[in-house]
């Protein structure tokens, strides 16, 4: 996973990017490059919400707001169920829960001052699931410490 840790949530199997889902995934961080969008996905990650609450929220003017929304729409990155007269939007899924997880750490691990290595993949049993973030997050003090 880079860094030489595991995964804060879980193992994700390695995938080779493709000239097939490049566009795609290219698409997909595009989205997340956007300050608005971020705050956007990271008020859904605390539950689901009606988008006129989600836009006084994240402080955006309605219109912008919902123009976001449909662009992540699109992009599989939420959902949106209608309730009456207004829509109520959550995250997709737990993935993207889990790629703010990544990018937040990442940004992290840099602000810290932490050197980047690449590590061979790790067996599967070399850090349990639920130990993950303890043990990645004791690297880390042991690293700052260290400096």
């Amino acid at each position: 996973m880079g860094h030489g840790a595991a995964s804060p949530a879980s193992r994700v199997p390695r995938t080779r990017l493709t000239a097939d889902n490049a566009a795609k995934v290219a698409a997909t961080l595009q989205a997340l490059a956007t300050p608005s969008r971020l705050l956007i996905l990271s008020r859904l990650r605390e539950g689901p919400l009606p988008a006129t609450e989600l836009a006084a929220e994240v402080g955006m003017e309605q219109s912008a707001c919902s123009h976001q929304l449909r662009l992540l729409r699109n992009l599989d990155l939420v959902v949106g169920t209608r309730n009456g007269r207004s829509v109520v939007y959550s995250l997709y899924d737990n993935h993207v829960c889990e790629l703010l997880d990544q990018a937040l750490y990442h940004v992290e691990h840099l602000r810290l001052g932490l050197s980047d290595t690449t590590a061979e993949p790790e067996p599967e049993d070399a850090i349990a699931p639920g130990n993950a973030r303890t043990a990645v997050g004791a690297e880390m003090d042991a690293d700052r410490i260290a400096r």
